[in-house]
């Protein structure tokens, strides 16, 4: 603990954005490059040294962060490096995506602002990357093991890096021509720009991991073929079955679900594209959907020009303040939170007859109307109440050009035959049942993330893939000494 005072003398400060005016023009990260690092040591210093730290417990990756907030105050930055990725593969990925449960979990947080540990966090990562401190770290020797891993997310990338380092052959499958999963062509480049994505996998290429991209398992390379290859599998392939919006005029052009959408503007971001057939310019825009998702097609939306943008969320806005009774600290709660997308609309005012920023809370949607050619032309909604039942005569019309569903995702796709073709199990809701060591009912094939846990967050998908590759090394080996955080039945705090 260096400063035993810093919480009570030094303020809450998070790394400041760059003006909205001049970052809707770009799709570069939206956070001043340069700005953190003068003010982190001061934040970490805010850190009580807690006896109890409860944000161990909010992070499934157990991450040690009053040990490297000490270390950050006292600036030695290996020496935090070193804490930091004894937990944590891809720090730099959680420091910009994770919505951290470790603030809602800070015992500072009870009365006062949490510290900004996410923010620390990705000082920390950046810090590494420019002093040398992250070199790739090949096993000292091979197992004479080999694993195939299905899905190159967060995930998969974790689960590969692990068994890797522990002297496994490992192979990972993409069925996209780029290796990265949603964080490729999910997350806008304002959020994380790509070029983090691509420096940890030239450091796993180094490390010995191969990649091969362009290859759905079940479709292009039989499941049954790629099991009898290789002495284990672990299907990491995310939760990308959309839910839908069955409601009359669904049917008409313009309608698009959000991961239609957002991958051609990364695609556009890539080179790949000159502009993205989906492109918001000059179009009045509604997004379906409330989450993280609406919001990062909200964002994009204002940066390809549309006319206007709204955001539709069926729960009633929340409020500024954590509610003690519904959800006590160090659950993390439920309160209005304004993401940098949200900032930009607001300021843009890109949807005059919102409530707050660009969305309309308690709002559902109740139909489509088009124009004679069959295109999406309006969108009709209703406000609800609690139960999500229609409030009478508070019916309204907005105008809709493209219409974006974002109300996330049910389980595994199946489409492409993996799943039928190993005669996996799945659970009631769809996701790929599995035991209490990560293992399915095929021999040998394991599954870990959103696939088999449903969707969550980036840091339960790290989480997910340390343990199953600890499971995975079990299996192989007979035992292993591989760090195992979470098991599959942890859930996040709730009350």
């Amino acid at each position: 603990m260096a400063d035993p005072k810093g919480f009570m003398t030094t303020p809450r400060q998070e790394w400041p954005r760059r003006p909205v005016e001049q970052r809707v023009r770009d799709w570069d990260e939206v956070y001043v490059p340069g700005a953190l690092l003068p003010i982190i040591s001061k934040q970490a210093d805010r850190c009580m040294d807690c006896g109890i730290p409860f944000c161990h417990q909010a992070c499934p990756l157990g991450n040690l962060i009053p040990e490297w907030n000490d270390l950050v105050a006292r600036e030695d930055w290996r020496s935090a490096s070193d804490r930091l990725h004894a937990t944590n593969n891809f720090p730099e990925f959680t420091g910009r995506l994770c919505p951290a449960p470790c603030e809602a979990g800070c015992v500072l947080a009870i009365n006062q602002p949490a510290v900004t540990i996410k923010n620390v966090e990705c000082a920390i990562a950046d810090r590494a990357w420019e002093e040398g401190f992250t070199p790739p770290r090949p096993p000292e020797r091979l197992s004479g093991k080999t694993v195939a891993v299905i899905g190159s997310g967060p995930t998969g990338l974790a689960a590969a890096q692990q068994l890797t380092r522990a002297g496994h052959t490992v192979a990972v499958y993409e069925k996209d021509d780029r290796i990265g999963g949603l964080m490729r062509y999910g997350i806008p480049e304002f959020k994380m720009e790509k070029r983090h994505l691509e420096r940890r996998i030239e450091q796993m290429r180094a490390e010995g991991t191969k990649f091969r991209t362009s290859t759905a398992v079940g479709r292009d390379v039989p499941a049954a073929e790629l099991r009898s290859r290789y002495d284990a599998v672990v299907i990491a392939t995310g939760a990308t079955a959309w839910r839908e919006l069955p409601v009359p005029g669904r049917a008409l052009n313009g309608i698009h679900q959000a991961m239609e959408y957002l991958p051609l503007a990364n695609r556009v971001c890539e080179g790949d594209l000159e502009a993205s057939p989906l492109s918001a310019a000059g179009k009045h825009v509604v997004i379906v959907g409330g989450g993280d998702t609406g919001a990062d097609c909200l964002g994009t939306a204002v940066r390809e020009g549309a006319a206007s943008v709204t955001q539709l969320d069926i729960y009633a806005q929340p409020g500024a303040e954590r509610d003690e009774d519904a959800e006590p600290w160090p659950t993390y709660p439920k309160v209005y939170r304004l993401s940098a997308a949200h900032e930009e609309a607001r300021e843009l005012r890109t949807a005059p007859a919102a409530d707050a920023d660009a969305r309309l809370f308690a709002a559902s949607t109740l139909r489509f109307t088009g124009d004679e050619r069959g295109n999406v032309r309006s969108l009709h909604l209703v406000e609800v109440d609690e139960q999500r039942l229609a409030v009478p005569g508070t019916g309204r019309t907005l105008p809709a050009d493209l219409v974006l569903l974002a109300l996330g995702f049910s389980g595994p796709d199946q489409k492409d035959g993996l799943i039928e073709q190993l005669g996996l199990a799945l659970q009631p809701r769809g996701t790929i049942a599995r035991d209490d060591g990560f293992a399915t009912n095929a021999p040998g094939v394991f599954a870990a993330g959103d696939a088999a846990r449903g969707q969550s967050l980036i840091v339960w998908a790290i989480a997910e893939g340390r343990a199953v590759a600890a499971a995975v090394d079990h299996y192989l080996t007979g035992s292993s000494r591989l760090p195992a955080p979470i098991r599959p039945t942890d859930r996040p705090m709730v009350v």
